[in-house]
């Protein structure tokens, strides 16, 4: 049996992730060729299949699933090891590995990293935004070092500390019916305001599971007057007067010059918190401890 190769366990692993060997290819930064012909070559060795293929992408056989586990598992061992040898280093020089939810790239992380890059030249930043399955899956996979995402997503398997504020608001234009109601600054429950056309938008992210999640609890089906691809659009159709729509307090800066009305849901589940996410027992190297400490004395919960 030839000696493992870390490359193709790692293309691997992006494959099963991403169920596409186009994709994953993409991300990894090769071919897709390079990717396929890898894979062949190590299924070849094997004596087995690792992946089914069909024309809707590849998903794992059963023992593809028993390899990429064994990969993974060596790939956090590689990943750790090397955190442990930058603190051998005086610590000047080293890495720092992001994954990010675009709801964390909205809110105070930018401004953070800033901060942190200005007082470490040496530390280079590799930050990638993706939802948060993807950033948990990098995490596991030993390709991040932390992870941002909301406290809604399955965390049970890492540590987790609040890195950020993250509460939902209804947002709607000062001529709409709830203007004045949400002018007075108080908390609002969703069932107040769930029966109001809403602006919706083509996402997937925490934000939809938990207002899906909310409207089926109260029995109720919201109502979409338009659609729309970003949360600056749909900031931009409840100031025209196209219904309310929800937003999350990281994305609270997109307001700034319209004439948009907010207020903070009452709901328990719309207090919600922007979470950093970390392998439990992996090593903390110096730009890891540095930047968490950072962190910490920065935040600044909202009232």
């Amino acid at each position: 049996m030839p000696p493992f190769d870390p490359v193709t366990a790692r293309l691997v692993v992006a494959v099963s992730r991403y169920g596409s060997i186009g994709r994953a290819a993409e991300h990894e930064n090769i071919a897709a060729s390079a990717v396929s012909r890898r894979i062949s070559e190590v299924e070849a060795r094997l004596g087995v299949a690792l992946f089914d293929r069909s024309l809707q992408g590849v998903r794992l056989t059963p023992a593809g699933e028993t390899y990429v586990a064994g990969c993974r598992e060596i790939l956090r061992e590689i990943a750790d090891l090397h955190t442990e040898m930058v603190d051998f280093a005086i610590g000047t020089r080293g890495s720092l590995r992001l994954a990010c939810t675009s709801s964390a790239l909205s809110g105070r992380l930018p401004e953070l990293l800033a901060t942190f890059a200005e007082s470490h030249r040496g530390i280079s930043l590799d930050i990638q935004e993706m939802s948060a399955s993807l950033a948990l899956g990098a995490m596991d996979d030993g390709q991040a070092d932390i992870a941002f995402v909301a406290d809604n997503n399955d965390v049970g398997r890492f540590e987790t500390e609040m890195f950020e504020d993250d509460n939902v608001l209804v947002l709607c234009s000062p001529e709409h019916p709830l203007a004045e109601r949400l002018r007075s600054g108080r908390p609002i429950a969703f069932d107040e305001v769930a029966q109001h056309e809403v602006v919706g938008i083509h996402h997937s992210g925490a934000l939809d599971r938990l207002l899906s999640a909310a409207a089926a609890r109260s029995g109720r089906a919201l109502g979409e007057r338009v659609r729309v691809e970003t949360f600056p659009s749909l900031v931009r159709m409840v100031e025209a007067g196209f219904g309310i729509g929800f937003l999350r307090s990281t994305s609270l800066h997109l307001l700034a010059g319209t004439d948009v009305i907010s207020v903070r849901l009452s709901d328990d589940w719309a207090i919600r918190k922007l979470l950093a996410v970390r392998r439990r027992s992996s090593p903390l190297s110096r730009p890891i401890r540095e930047f968490l400490a950072l962190a910490r004395k920065s935040h600044v919960p909202l009232g």
